[in-house]
């Protein structure tokens, strides 16, 4: 399939998609010089592509202008290195709201996130997504999960709206997303992008790159830069030997330390981030901090995962 001159502009290229979380300081506010920092190092680190203000990144606690302002940054840190891809939700003139903004801060395409609240049809959907399309030149992402899920039908309506480039997926019905992929690949031609949004997208990752899906989200990038890119390079080469490995060193009891609490998608992964020396700062409410057992076991498992890593370079 040949891309589409809106997937050429958001050309992302090999390596994990990283999902900065944003820095607050000690007084809550957003910590712009640590943002920056915490971008510009996974930039360095080998990032593809940076997903700023989205579901890592609290995009539900920024006010428009801390958003504008993060989103800023990360273009600036990011220095033209890699897109910058930031998130745009809520109701539909909200996400225009923000949408525009990010077009004004310097980002080379949206990740658009689910309205706010409502169950929509299907037909009310479309419409949302093709206002917020609409609404820049920027190129489209659109993210299924949660009050957004579509029929096969309505993403091959999206991949046929101007400027909608892509379709994310957080709801990891595999059955669904084969339908939706060979849905699109026969009406719809040139190049469509498909990405693994899943929580800790690694642990699913072999099976939906069995149906064509190749990029995905990496929250572990965040804190654990050279094990995430050790399980992609893995992946890459067909060395399933390693990715099953990490899989089951690091990545599945990562998942299962993750499902100790409410929102610890995020506040784990931020708390990970202060372990590895860069203090981000604290969750904005509704999210909470993880317990204080549940930090140390997470030092204890970066430092197991970092241990593996070096006996996988040594072998």
């Amino acid at each position: 399939m040949t891309p589409s001159p809106l997937a050429a502009r958001l050309s992302i290229p090999s390596g994990p998609l990283f999902f900065p979380v944003t820095a607050f300081g000690p007084d809550g506010s957003v910590d712009l010089d640590v943002y920056r920092t915490h971008v510009r190092r996974g930039v360095d680190a080998g990032a593809a592509a940076v997903f700023a203000c989205c579901g890592t990144g609290e995009f539900h606690a920024l006010t428009p202008e801390e958003f504008e302002a993060c989103v800023r940054t990360a273009v600036q840190a990011a220095d033209g290195r890699v897109p910058v891809v930031a998130g745009a939700g809520y109701g539909t003139a909200l996400a225009v709201r923000y949408a525009r903004l990010a077009e004004a801060a310097g980002a080379d395409g949206l990740l658009a996130m689910p309205p706010y609240l409502v169950v929509a049809g299907q037909e009310g959907l479309l419409r949302h997504y093709r206002e917020v399309a609409a609404a820049t030149a920027l190129p489209v992402i659109v993210y299924q999960r949660d009050n957004a899920v579509f029929t096969p039908e309505s993403v091959v309506e999206l991949a046929r709206t101007d400027g909608v480039i892509g379709f994310k997926d957080g709801l990891g019905d595999l059955d669904l997303m084969q339908r939706i992929v060979s849905a699109v690949r026969t009406e719809v031609p040139g190049e469509f992008l498909y990405f693994n949004g899943l929580p800790t997208a690694e642990q699913t990752q072999l099976s939906y790159r069995a149906i064509g899906i190749g990029l995905y989200s990496s929250a572990v990038f965040c804190f654990a830069p050279e094990i995430a890119r050790a399980f992609y390079e893995a992946l890459r080469t067909g060395d399933e030997t390693t990715a099953h490995r990490l899989l089951d060193g690091f990545y599945r009891p990562f998942v299962e330390l993750r499902a100790q609490g409410r929102g610890y998608a995020v506040a784990l992964v931020k708390a990970g981030v202060r372990l590895r020396g860069l203090d981000a700062g604290e969750v904005r409410p509704p999210l909470h901090e993880p317990t204080e057992d549940h930090v140390k076991q997470l030092a204890a498992l970066i430092e197991r995962g970092y241990a593996l890593l070096e006996e996988l370079e040594d072998k």
